[in-house]
Parts: C-alpha cells; sequence; structure tokens
C-alpha cells in the first residue's frame, strides 16, 4: 500500500463518481443510508450510553456504506448485511473497528465538552439530545460560538477518520497506524478534498434553492417540506459513494479489497 497524491481536479472526480454509482442502486444506496440514520436514532434512545454507543459504531457503518459503493461498482446488489462489514472479519478486524469507534466517540465527545464551556452546554444539548432549537437560543452570541468551535474542532477530527476504519479493514493497518496515515492522506491532498467539499456544499445549497423555489412557484407551502428530506437522503447516500472514490485514488494497493 502507498500513499498517492492526487491533483486538485480529482475532488470532483470524486463528486461525479460517487453520483453515477449512487444512480446505479438508487433505491438501494438510499435505503442503506436509511438504515444507517434509523440504527443511530435507535441506539441513542438507550438510556446513558446509547448516544455514545451511537457515536462509537459511526466509523464501522461509514466503512459499510463505503463497502456498498464498492459492491455497486462491482455490478453486486449491496444487501443490507453489508453496513456490517467492518464486523464481519476476523478477530483483530473486530477489536481494531471497535477500538476506532471508542477513540472517535471520545473525541467528538470531548469536542462538545469544549462547546460547553463557550456556552454552558446549549449547543451540545442540542446536538447530542435532539431538543427543539428556538431562534432566541439561535441568535444568542455564546450558541453561535459554541457552533463555531464545533466545527472547526471537528473538521480536523473528521481528517484523522476519513480514511481509517477503510485502512483498517482492507489493508488491516493498525488503529495508531490508521489514524496516522489517513490525516497524512487528506493533507497531501488537501487541494483535491477542498474541491470535493466546496462541489458538495454547493449541491446542498442549490438543491434546497430549487426545492424552495419550485416550491414557491407552486404556490404550495407544504411542498418543500414534503421533498427536502428525501432529497436530503439522496445526497447524502451520493455523498458517502464519493468518499469510496476518494479513498481509493488516495492509496493504491497490490492486494483487491474483499
Amino acid at each position: 500500500m502507498k500513499l498517492n497524491v492526487v491533483p486538485a481536479k480529482t475532488g470532483s472526480l470524486w463528486v461525479r463518481q460517487g453520483i453515477r454509482a449512487f444512480w446505479k442502486q438508487p433505491l438501494a444506496l438510499t435505503g442503506l443510508f436509511f438504515m444507517f440514520m434509523a440504527s443511530m436514532s435507535i441506539l441513542s434512545l438507550v438510556p446513558m450510553l446509547g448516544e455514545f454507543l451511537a457515536l462509537m459504531l459511526l466509523p464501522a457503518i461509514t466503512l459499510g456504506l463505503m463497502a456498498a459503493t464498492r459492491e455497486v461498482e462491482l455490478g453486486k446488489f449491496p444487501m443490507p448485511f453489508i453496513l456490517a462489514a467492518g464486523f464481519r472479519t476476523g478477530a483483530d478486524g473486530k477489536r481494531n473497528m471497535l477500538v476506532l469507534g471508542l477513540i472517535y466517540a471520545l473525541c467528538f465527545v470531548g469536542v462538545m465538552g469544549l462547546s460547553t464551556l463557550v456556552d454552558g452546554g446549549d449547543f451540545a444539548n442540542l446536538y447530542l439530545g435532539g431538543g427543539s432549537l428556538e431562534m432566541d437560543t439561535l441568535m444568542k452570541p455564546e450558541f453561535q460560538n459554541a457552533m463555531w468551535l464545533s466545527m472547526m474542532l471537528y473538521l480536523p477530527l473528521s481528517l484523522v477518520f476519513w480514511h481509517a476504519p477503510a485502512l483498517t479493514h482492507w489493508h488491516g493497518v493498525p488503529v495508531a497506524k490508521s489514524l496516522f496515515f489517513s490525516t497524512v492522506a487528506c493533507l497531501s491532498n488537501w487541494r483535491a478534498f477542498l474541491v470535493f467539499g466546496l462541489m458538495w456544499a454547493l449541491i446542498f445549497v442549490a438543491t434546497m434553492f430549487a426545492i424552495t423555489l419550485i416550491g414557491s412557484a407552486l404556490g404550495d407551502g407544504e411542498f418543500a417540506a414534503m421533498a427536502m428530506l428525501p432529497a436530503m437522503l439522496m445526497l447524502a447516500s451520493m455523498f458517502f459513494c464519493s468518499t469510496y472514490y476518494s479513498f481509493k485514488d488516495c492509496f493504491t494497493s497490490d492486494t483487491l479489497y474483499a
């Protein structure tokens, strides 16, 4: 396995590849993403430890979505059990995936904990507890500062874990090395990832604007509310499809992914 440094335009290629893969199996991939979200929501309902357990499983399930994209690329139909691909390995693979999940959950909780120092925990309670967002709370400078701080801290966290589950699962890279190589790969290819992120941000914003505009043109106030959820589910599915291609281009190996 070796690291590749790709040109900036490759970021747009990842986006196109993810969208193209999605449309090969749109119902299956949207359904898998919905299962992913539903399982996280159900697990979060478990008292005390639910939220933490959901965070622990996040790296493994995102790997499952990447594995589903690989199945589609190979001309296969992604079955629901593909979401558990990270745990359908030997004892070492299962342990590494659990350790990755534990580290991710602890780091995420740490980010939320730091945000509580800014606003007393309003943003963390909203994000983790799923409470309702009131305009008065949103307009508080402390809440906005906590939100921006969390976003700034989560960006490097996401880079550290971007490739780590795939490196551990497909290449047998130990946990510490997978986190290190993921970070190096993202920093080495920051131009491509910048293009990748900007393109997806533009796609999400343009889609929301188009749905709102169509609703206004039709004079139907409920159209946007009804269309927004399935549209966002589809776009999120496409996004996770594209993450597989970012991994595939950032690393090469003589071993075929299993």
